[in-house]
């Protein structure tokens, strides 16, 4: 309570610091444009008025000049006299003395004011009183971490009745590392984080946005999880495929060498979900089908085959068959196309002895596709809590991602 409680104090302290600086600035930017208004109107309304009057000041200058040299002229000596009355006379007759520039009307001429609505002042505290909320708990918590190979999967909860989520936002980052990074953003309340190194602490927190609205919610506590399990990686080496960097991903090259592309080990466990989702590859479309084509899952490597569709083996045909030890079912699922999704999912039913005594055991497999599935019984002869799985591809652009 004591250090979420600091980090709010100084997260409302800077914000608010932040606001103060930003309307101050705003404010003023607004009063310099204003003030250059003033200037604007001042300059332009005042010089017909400044050339009017220079005009009538050099009127009424000349006027005066004229009036003192008749004043010169009448008292001056009778000889020079007529002279400098001509002189006044001609002058006078010269200078229109009864004309003066139009001036305009007082209407006419600008007065300036400043215009200051005070209900600007009004709406400015209505705003801040109701600006920033502090929340005791945030709407959306975390609630479960599951394990999986390389990866975790993340689920999270709305904790508030009243609050109406739109979209969730998932962050996450290693223990060390000081920024988090976002990993989801959508309105699911699950997902799984692919590409995390096992034995590693990664703490992870959620926040939400409101129906209608733009900011996100406070976030939740954060949390630490981890996974114990490898990550899921095909074998290198085998032509025909090229692997991703993290060697999660298989493409089906252009080259004439088949066969099937197994994992590096047998770290499929039974109680898991193997997961393999076909990927865009650069092309418009996935590789040509074939019959043979299948992804699945083994109790071992066996090289020399094209193809899982053989005995220790379950998988499904990129038509949509199912195949267990070599066999067709009569159950089909929907066709494997660019974007399909499917998914292994067994659990060990035991049948007569223990294994320890050599007796049969027997896997119950579900298979997903497409949001339909097939589930059967799959009787070994040996107990196979860990297996391989693997793909093969007739053609090339084929691209799976598995996890």
């Amino acid at each position: 309570i004591r250090e979420s409680a600091t980090l709010t104090r100084d997260v409302l302290e800077q914000h608010f610091n932040d606001l103060k600086g930003t309307l101050k600035k705003l404010l003023d930017e607004r009063l310099i444009s204003l003030l250059q208004e003033v200037d604007v109107i001042e300059q332009e309304s005042i010089k017909p008025l400044d050339e009017c009057q220079k005009l009538i000041e050099h009127g009424v200058s000349t006027a005066e000049d004229l009036l003192r040299e008749g004043e010169s002229a009448v008292h001056g000596d009778v000889g020079q006299q007529n002279e400098k009355l001509c002189s006044f006379t001609k002058k006078a007759l010269h200078i229109q003395l009864d004309s003066l520039p139009e001036v305009p009307s007082l209407v006419d001429v600008p007065c300036l004011s400043a215009q200051l609505d005070d209900c600007l002042l009004t709406i400015l505290k209505n705003q801040i009183f109701r600006h920033g909320t502090v929340a005791s708990r945030p709407p959306v918590q975390l609630e479960e971490f599951v394990e999986k190979p390389g990866g975790i999967l993340v689920r999270w909860c709305k904790v508030d009745d009243d609050f109406i989520p739109q979209d969730y936002r998932l962050q996450y980052r290693k223990s060390t590392a000081s920024q988090f990074e976002d990993v989801y953003v959508g309105s699911e309340t699950e997902f799984i984080v692919l590409h995390i190194d096992p034995n590693v602490d990664y703490q992870f927190r959620v926040c939400a946005r409101g129906d209608g609205r733009q900011e996100w919610s406070p976030w939740s506590v954060p949390q630490i999880g981890c996974t114990t399990l490898v990550p899921h990686e095909w074998t290198t080496g085998l032509e025909g495929y090229s692997l991703s960097s993290r060697r999660n991903i298989a493409l089906r090259n252009d080259s004439q060498s088949c066969g099937v592309l197994y994992s590096k080990a047998p770290t499929y466990f039974c109680g898991q979900t193997l997961t393999f989702r076909q990927v865009f590859s650069g092309i418009e479309t996935v590789g040509q089908p074939d019959r043979r084509d299948s992804l699945g899952v083994c109790v071992e490597q066996q090289n020399g085959y094209d193809s899982l569709q053989r005995d220790k083996a379950v998988c499904i045909s990129t038509n949509g068959a199912v195949f267990v030890n070599g066999k067709e079912m009569t159950n089909q699922l929907p066709a494997v196309t660019s974007g399909s999704t499917v998914t292994f999912d067994m659990e060990v039913v035991q049948l007569g002895l223990s294994s320890n005594e050599g007796g049969n055991f027997k896997l119950r497999v579900t298979i997903s596709s497409n949001n339909r599935e097939v589930v059967f019984d799959w009787v070994l002869d040996q107990c196979c809590v860990s297996l391989y799985f693997g793909c093969s591809f007739s053609y090339p652009g084929w691209k799976v991602l598995v996890f």
